[in-house]
């Protein structure tokens, strides 16, 4: 179970940085690591990080103990006493055993995420087949084959275990070594900690969704945009705003304010250690293991080549920058061809933290760290309004106090909707839903619509006129391209009954694929920021049929009241999905907030259409951006009951919905 030549297992003691934080056991852990100085040994834990536990037979243990991260004691879930849990390395082609101990006072759960396994080991209580959760003082044994290779991790799926620390990486090496060269391999799993009550955060959410966003509009951006945009514009942007009781800044539910954003479970004061010698490959694996935190992840002064998405292979791509959505992984390779430090810098995308590390050749050298970057503010395209029908000179300016022309379907909630009338003879929300007229959504110019059309009639995400002749089996007839992204087009949406109430504040009626689009906070900052459209399999798609069916699923919500939904209908009051065993599915996803949202598909790849069917990127956790519509594919191979949504702690209770296969 554990290797003696593995550099993170020194002399049988493994100790973290947590109890020495609190100061636990320190004769000991002296002794045993052979260090004669707390300086010493704090740098040690900073290059540390957390055990690694390597072969095919595990026994973890879930509890709790003190955590002292922000200098006061908070009671934390740990695994075999380590906040994140431990590091767990496997080999594809095993069988692995785990045997998970729960000495908590209340029931627990570990569900492997993005690893392929059968239901009743997947580890979501009520969902998956017979599996109810881990009682107190109780041990289940997970057992399954190892199917697949990559970077992956683990967590509770009970209560909100997750936000007070259970969670930690799995690493799965390969039958056949990888198709690129490294030197060195690290993971650096991102995280979020709260020293508050999870319920508490909760609580406050649902009283007052805002509540932890410091990062309003002020006097002196008001007086930028007078300056800039001139008086009638700010006025109306402002005023259209506030009408719909909705902020340009709403961009994470929970912030720097009460979180501590961790880095192997270091702190940003003290940074967790990667040692390198100039000119060697340094892979790193990064895993954004947080509750409700996307990270934009950079390290200033190297290129990163992107080497592996959720764990699978893709073609090399090189850039400064990526988001991380809650629950994905990313690899990349950096070169570090001089003998200096180099900061991992991962700032949230609300730019109210950030997490941090070092690269570097001595421990004695460190790097500046960057200043966070300015708070973005959300667009009209991430309200889902229909650009196109906008036109390119549209301007919110053109709108007046009393009668508000808006690209049709658009909704402004909070507003007098009976005075309002929109273009297209559409009515605002809150008329009777029967008097709504709603007319398709116009196609962009451009493109061959005879030969990509999807089932709904929108166009199939970057295809160009004349660029990629479809063939039997959904493959291409001509050697793949990178898509252009630039010819998106989107079908109508048309909403449910369920979608229309006080549940629900916003329904986007123009949402595009935006494939190509960084995201709020990462456009045009002058860097090369990695996107979706980046992502090609490195090896073809493993399913090439046409779906035999689409399932348009709206990601749905009411900031104010802080409830999260399914096309208006949240997850206790909601029927299964259910799908057959064998079937090609296509998911839509169509998002009528203004959040990012990851949603995860348990048991079941999502391949992701990006365009080249030939080598759709497969993902288990794709982020659907405010106001977009995203597709991808799925084929239904994994019998029994499975877990599918967002992986925003704070969302799943309503964003959520269970599938069952048969």
């Amino acid at each position: 179970m554990f290797d003696n030549n593995d550099p993170q297992y020194k002399g049988g003691v493994t100790l973290t940085r947590r109890r020495f934080v609190q100061g636990l056991a320190m004769g000991g852990a002296f002794a045993g690591l052979g260090l004669g100085s707390s300086t010493v040994l704090a740098t040690a834990l900073k290059q540390q990080g957390p055990q690694t536990l390597r072969g095919t037979d595990f026994n973890l243990t879930i509890g709790q103990q003190a955590i002292n991260f922000t200098g006061t004691p908070r009671i934390g879930t740990t695994v075999n006493g380590s906040l994140p849990a431990p590091i767990l390395r496997w080999r594809e082609g095993d069988r692995v055993t785990l045997r998970v101990t729960n000495l908590l006072p209340e029931t627990s759960s570990i569900h492997w995420h993005g690893i392929i396994l059968p239901s009743a080991m997947d580890g979501v209580p009520g969902i998956a087949n017979g599996f109810t959760g881990i009682k107190p003082g109780e041990t289940f044994t997970y057992q399954f084959p190892v199917t697949q290779s990559g970077t992956y991790w683990y967590h509770s799926h009970s209560g909100f275990q997750e936000q007070t620390g259970l969670y930690g990486s799995i690493i799965i090496d390969p039958k056949v070594p990888d198709p690129f060269t490294y030197d060195r391999d690290y993971v650096v799993l991102l995280s979020d900690w709260t020293d508050e009550d999870p319920n508490a955060v909760y609580a406050k959410l649902k009283k007052l969704s805002h509540y932890y966003n410091f990062n309003e509009r002020t006097h002196k951006e008001l007086m930028k945009d007078l300056n800039e945009k001139g008086l009638a514009a700010t006025w109306s942007d402002r005023k259209m705003w506030n009408q719909m009781r909705m902020s340009q800044r709403d961009l994470s539910d929970v912030t720097g304010h009460t979180y501590t954003f961790l880095t192997n479970g270091q702190t940003p004061t003290d940074g967790w250690i990667g040692l390198f010698n100039k000119g060697e490959k340094v892979r790193l694996r990064f895993i954004n293991g947080s509750a409700m935190t996307f990270f934009d992840v950079r390290i200033p002064g190297l290129k990163m080549t992107v080497v592996a998405a959720d764990g699978q292979n893709i073609e090399p791509v090189s850039v400064d920058e990526f988001r991380m959505g809650v629950a994905e992984t990313y690899d990349v390779i950096v070169e570090p061809k001089d003998d200096r430090a180099y900061t991992i810098f991962a700032q949230d995308i609300a730019r109210s933290g950030f997490a941090r590390g070092t690269l570097t050749p001595d421990t004695s050298l460190t790097a500046d760290v960057p200043e966070i970057d300015p708070v973005p503010n959300l667009g009209h395209g991430d309200m889902g309004m229909n650009m196109n029908m906008m036109g390119a000179e549209h301007d919110m300016a053109s709108m007046n106090g009393t009668q508000h022309q808006m690209p049709a379907g658009t909704m402004m909630p909070g507003m007098d909707h009976s005075q309002h009338q929109m273009g297209s003879g559409q009515m605002m929300p809150g008329m009777k839903h029967e008097e709504q007229q709603m007319p398709a959504a116009g196609m962009m110019t451009g493109m061959d619509h005879s030969q990509h059309q999807m089932p709904d009639g929108s166009m199939m995400p970057g295809m160009g006129q004349g660029q990629h002749q479809m063939t039997g089996g959904g493959q291409m007839g001509t050697q793949p391209l990178k898509p252009n992204l630039s010819d998106f087009a989107a079908g109508p949406v048309s909403h449910a009954s369920t979608e229309y109430g006080p549940h629900v504040d916003m329904r986007s009626e123009g949402p595009q694929y935006r494939l190509d689009d960084p995201g709020v906070g990462l456009r045009n900052n002058g860097r090369r920021v990695l996107t979706y459209s980046d992502l090609r399999n490195l090896r073809t798609t493993y399913d090439h049929r046409e779906p035999d069916r689409e399932l348009e699923l709206h990601l749905t919500g009411n900031m104010g009241r802080y409830m999260w939904s399914i096309n208006g209908v949240k997850h206790s009051d909601a029927e299964p999905l259910r799908w057959k065993l064998g079937e090609r599915l296509r998911i839509t996803f169509v998002n009528d907030t203004m959040m990012n949202h990851p949603m995860h598909l348990h048991g079941m790849w999502s391949d992701l259409e990006t365009g080249d069917n030939n080598y759709l990127p497969r993902k288990h956790t794709v982020i659907v951006q405010p106001g977009s519509r995203i597709s991808y594919r799925v084929t239904v191979d994994a019998e029994g009951g499975w877990a599918y949504h967002c992986h925003l702690l704070y969302h799943m209770l309503g964003m959520f919905r269970t599938v069952i296969v048969s």
